[in-house]
Formats: structure tokens, sequence, C-alpha cells
């Protein structure tokens, strides 16, 4: 199959303004209520219904630094889409598909042009490039501030690129956010590893001011399992990583093991589960299953994405526990025994993917004295100023922290840490001129 084209197409533009011209303009927008960083939906679609693109932009800006994103990856039936109250009539406002219009519109246009300010503010360091880097790296060069940003992967991203697949999100798009963010002022280095190449103290020794860590959560949660450590088991962040590094021209298809006529299993209700099922298919898997430990209705993935992951030919197993993995030669398996209202049979099987979620890795944290974690291993930060750790200086967000995983409120948390970084490094300032 291998056939990674986007799956849902963009708005013409007389599409796209008479879907606009739709919105009621509410005076107490639901939509907005709806959204996690509080865009300002009817604004921007007011703008874009009188064919005013640039202003749209300009508006989307005040609060999302990723609209072309999260256009495509938001959980836009749960949050705006689902708030808005046309909803009662049946057909809502497709805000997501209008988001992304018009950041696609304002990028091949190049309408958009910002007034950037010296960066004389103090001098950030990001680690990681993920939604919650980007973010915070946005928000801090229109600030003023020096930004450079540390990313271990070879290509900046982060989950972005190397975790949603590119027929939901395409990867020349999270490239071309990359550009903006460089476009802001910020530096990115890449192929570079936080604890290991160099330390926390070594960043502030450099003359940082402060140090972000938005590294993301990369370990596998562990399953108690019989036959778990068997080397047909995958975690699905790690399948998805290796299936963009393949279509990057980075490794061979080969190293992707999964794929050409396996039969697959995979553990998990999430989006993250639908993803690597229906990136399986796309390799070229004959036959792939999700196994969920709960009914349908309360699967945790979007309608929209199980709805296409059933039209696309994966198939589900409800009330449903992998209960023992037989391994097999190789990288693949024999079979798994999966037990389903009680009842335990056998089935044929080439690979597991598991999507159960992941745990923070303690590379950096090992490495900096300071820093205070929970029983889990996710970093305590501080409510004032916002995002802080124990140790001075150095914040935290996003999975490291245990926030909530999705882009949209990673974002929303970034925006705060950033409103944290300034108050912190303008009273750091401060102190020190007064000295």
């Amino acid at each position: 199959m291998e056939n990674f084209n986007e799956v849902n197409k963009n708005f013409t533009v007389s599409e796209a303004i008479k879907e606009a011209q739709r919105c009621l303009n509410c005076k107490v927008p639901q939509c907005r209520k709806g959204c996690p960083v509080n865009n300002e939906i009817p604004d921007w679609i007011s703008a874009l219904g009188k064919g005013n693109f640039g202003s749209a932009i300009e508006i989307i800006r005040h609060k999302s630094n990723l609209p072309a994103v999260c256009g495509r990856v938001c959980a836009h039936e749960r949050q705006c889409e689902g708030h808005c109250i046309l909803n009662k009539t049946g057909k809502h406002i497709e805000i997501g598909k209008l988001e992304r219009f018009v950041a696609d519109f304002d990028f091949e246009a190049g309408l958009d042009h910002e007034n950037l300010p010296e960066k004389t503010r103090g001098k950030v360091a990001i680690i990681g490039s993920g939604p919650a880097g980007l973010t915070t790296a946005a928000d801090l060069s229109r600030k003023g501030f020096n930004v450079e940003v540390f990313e271990m992967e070879e290509e900046a991203g982060g989950v972005l690129l190397y975790g949603i697949p590119e027929y939901r999100l395409p990867k020349e798009v999270v490239r071309r956010e990359v550009k903006g963010l460089e476009a802001l002022g910020a530096k990115i280095h890449c192929g570079v590893t936080v604890g290991v190449d160099f330390t926390i103290d070594d960043l502030f020794a450099q003359g940082f001011d402060a140090v972000y860590m938005a590294t993301g959560a990369g370990l596998p949660k562990y399953l108690p399992i019989e036959g778990m450590e068997a080397r047909g088991v995958r975690q699905a962040l790690r399948f998805l990583r290796r299936v963009q590094l393949y279509q990057s021209g980075h490794i061979d298809k080969k190293e992707v093991v999964v794929g050409d006529g396996d039969i697959v299993y995979v553990i998990g209700g999430g989006n993250t589960a639908m993803d690597a099922a229906r990136t399986a298919l796309r390799m070229g898997s004959k036959e792939v299953t999700v196994v969920y430990h709960r009914q349908r209705e309360n699967l945790r993935a979007l309608k929209s994405e199980y709805d296409e992951a059933v039209e696309e030919g994966v198939k589900f197993m409800w009330n449903s526990n992998v209960v023992k993995v037989n391994p097999g030669e190789g990288t693949n398996l024999t079979s798994l025994v999966i037990e389903t209202d009680g009842v335990r049979k056998e089935y044929p099987a080439d690979h597991l993917v598991a999507a159960v979620g992941s745990a923070p890795a303690a590379r950096i944290v090992s490495t900096t004295e300071g820093i205070n974690v929970d029983e889990k291993g996710y970093v305590l930060r501080r409510e004032v100023p916002y995002g802080m750790t124990t140790r001075v200086g150095v914040f935290a967000g996003g999975d490291v922290s245990g926030q909530p995983a999705t882009v949209v409120h990673a974002m929303k948390d970034a925006k705060l840490v950033a409103a944290g970084i300034e108050e912190y490094i303008n009273a750091k300032k401060l102190m020190e001129a007064i000295k």
C-alpha cells in the first residue's frame, strides 16, 4: 500500500469563504471556550469571510504559533467544533479546516511579515523542538529574547515530525513551521543530546539566563504481560519514528521491520494506537487488529480517527487483553494469547505494537543537581514563576512534567511557561542591576 498522502483535503478559496460566512459570530462564542488556547475564532473567521486573509492569520497568531499543525491534528470534534452552536442544526463550522486553509494560504502567498524586536532581553535555552518547545521559543523570540533550541534528532519538530504520520500531518508543514521559528530569530541545533553531549550546567556556563526542558516522554510504559521482552514487540512511537526515518531516506525499509504481509496487533485505544494501526497497513501489513480492554464507546481516540481506521481495514477486538506473547525466530512473533470476555484464545501474529503511553527519560535530571521528580519520574514544577522546577532558572513543560499530551494542550502550557520565563528573567536582570 505505502500511500501516505494526506487524507483530508484543503478548502479552495471559494469553499473557505463560503464556509466562513456560515459563522453566526456569536456574542458569547462557545467555540472559543472550547479551545484550550482561547483562540479568537469568530474574529478570524469573520475576517476570512470578508476575504481578509492577512488579517485572519494575524488574529490567529495572537494565540497560536502552529496554526497549520493545529488545523490538522487538534481534537476539533471535542474542542472548538464540538462547542459550536451550529451543532444543534447538525452541521458545525469546519473550524479546523478553515484554520488550516488560512495558514496554508498565508504560507503560499507569503503574506505574513512581522516587525521583530532586537534580542536584548536575555538568553534562553530550550531543550526539545516538539510543540511545547516550538511554542515557547516563538513566544520568547517575539518578545525580544535570544532563543536557542537543542534537538537530539537530526531534524527539528519532535513528535510533530516523528510521532504523527504523514497522512495526518505532512512533514513539509512541520518543516515550514520550524523555518518560521528561525525567521523569528531563534537558533536551532540538531543532533545534540543534553545530558550526553553537555549538561544544563554547561548551558548556564555559556551565559543562558534560563533553560526550558521540553523533552517529551520517550520511554515506553511497562505492561506486565508474559513475553513482552520478545523481539517482535514494538513501542508505537518508536515504530512511527522508524517509518518517518525511512520516508526521509535515513534508514532502509527493512529497518522498519513491520509491514509486507505481516499480521500485526496493536494494544491501546488512543489516537497513537490508531496512527500505529493505519501506518502498519500503509507499510504493507496483511492484517492489523487493535486490542482494547474496554467497549467501543470508551475508546479514547477521536471518532473521526476510529471511523477512518475502520474504513481503511483496521479490525478491533473489544473487552480484550493480551495475556501472553509467544516469541518466534528473528524479529517476528509466533502468536498471541488474547482474552476476550473471559475466554482465552491463541492467534497467529508477527508483531505486537504497544500504544499505551510513555514515561519521561531521566537523562537530563540524572546529570543536573536540584531537579526533583515525583514517584513516576515526572519533573516537579512551581506555580510562581509558572513552570520553574526545584532548580532555580530551570523550567519544564509538556510530557516531561506530566501535562496533557495533545498538541494544543502542550501549546497552552508552553505559553504559560514562556510567561513564567519572562517574569523570572525580568526579576533576575533587575536584581543584577541593583547589586
